[in-house]
């Protein structure tokens, strides 16, 4: 992509930070619907009598019906917009979480569980292509802003939880339909605006969306597939503290479960930190620097995560947190790069199988916690960050703001 192309294009649709606050905003709602589902795991293992593998089974339903359904609407809608699908993804969510308030046994769970992964199907691709087009060139600093939102509503789920569902009951999960609602408003009003951008969009607007890749077809084949190791090394290692952290602090040190819930809360806090920084930063300094660091810097953290006490396992998961989670913007950023005229499906691929990797990761996770103990869960997983040394295998993408400058 020509750099005064996208110079002339980013004059013209400047940075829409009330587009990108709203996205944000929708995120949060959303993705704090979807952690309260995992916050509320400990009751409903009480309440169902299930067993590790049967949380993880939850966990795959939910993920896979997300992952496998992301690039297919991406793809899709890279050829055919819809602008409203927003909304009515939305409402599949608050199908889910009104069915899932209400689940008499473990089946019913599963059919709520997979009616929120459909809606998250239509919304992280749709909604990772409004930030871009939003973005007013500042590709790292849109998404960022964007999945920092997901990530607080990530943190605000286990919270709320443990203020409104643990006291109350499976019946509370209700309340949370609100959120749905409100959810469902700001996303009419956000396909609205992307109509009327879409409609508008000019000529030269469109040819810069369909450039070609920066680097040969063979060098876009590989560095596709060590992201989405890299991706798989990431949401693996977090599916097993998204999932079973509270458990393994309960099992190992003792704690409540609320307190529990209130570390989990600090760790998603600390994704929801290293999210904002990701992007930024990758928009001034390139997005191979930070995938370098987010992946295989926090190894040596994860690597002692086991062998400490509380109180360092408090310290230790905060900046695993903070550091793990500024990959995702950058990796899903320079995926973007490679690949300009397929924002879409290239947004769906990488959400869909963060999601199925964390969902696979859940499942089996969970088998390895029946038979081999909760400790040992963390102990495997320690080694997972070493896969960034992989990055060694990315191109070089000097991208056109760098280029600009």
């Amino acid at each position: 992509m020509p750099p005064a192309a996208t110079a002339t294009l980013a004059a013209a649709n400047p940075t829409r930070y009330r587009v990108l606050g709203a996205i944000s905003f929708s995120h949060m709602l959303n993705d704090m619907i979807q952690s309260l589902i995992l916050a509320i795991y400990p009751i409903l293992k009480g309440d169902f009598n299930l067993s590790f593998l049967q949380i993880g089974l939850i966990t795959l339903t939910y993920q896979l019906t997300a992952s496998m359904l992301q690039p297919l609407v991406g793809l899709y809608t890279d050829r055919h917009p819809k602008p409203h699908s927003l909304a009515f993804g939305m409402g599949s969510t608050l199908c889910g979480l009104l069915l899932l308030s209400v689940a008499p046994n473990f089946i019913v769970i599963l059919i709520a569980a997979a009616l929120v992964g459909t809606g998250s199907s239509v919304f992280h691709p749709e909604s990772s292509r409004i930030a871009r087009l939003a973005s007013g060139g500042q590709h790292g600093l849109a998404q960022s802003i964007f999945q920092v939102g997901g990530n607080t509503g990530s943190a605000l789920g286990p919270l709320l939880a443990a203020l409104i569902v643990l006291p109350h009951g499976q019946g509370a999960i209700a309340w949370f339909a609100l959120a749905a609602l409100v959810a469902i408003a700001v996303l009419w009003q956000i396909g609205n605006w992307y109509q009327r951008q879409f409609l508008s969009r000019p000529a030269a607007a469109r040819k810069v969306s369909e450039a070609a890749s920066p680097v040969p077809h063979r060098l876009v084949v590989r560095a596709i597939a060590v992201l989405l190791v890299l991706i798989f090394s990431k949401y693996f290692y977090l599916a097993g503290i998204t999932s079973y952290y509270t458990f393994y602090l309960i099992q190992h040190f003792g704690v409540s479960v609320q307190a529990s819930q209130i570390h989990l809360f600090v760790f998603l806090f600390a994704v929801a930190a290293g999210t904002l920084a990701g992007g930024p930063i990758g928009d001034h300094i390139g997005r191979k620097p930070v995938i370098w660091v987010s992946i295989l810097g926090v190894a040596p953290f994860t690597l002692a995560l086991p062998h400490v006490n509380l109180m360092w396992t408090g310290i230790l998961i905060f900046i695993i947190g903070l550091v793990i989670a500024s990959a995702f913007s950058a990796i899903l950023v320079y995926a973007q790069e490679l690949m300009p005229g397929k924002i879409g499906a290239v947004s769906g691929m990488f959400f869909g199988f963060a999601f199925g990797m964390g969902g696979i990761g859940a499942a089996v996770l969970g088998v390895v916690a029946d038979s081999h103990g909760i400790e040992f869960v963390y102990q495997i997983c320690a080694f997972l960050p070493l896969l960034g040394l992989l990055t060694i295998f990315l191109p070089t993408i000097e991208h056109p703001r760098r280029k600009a400058a």
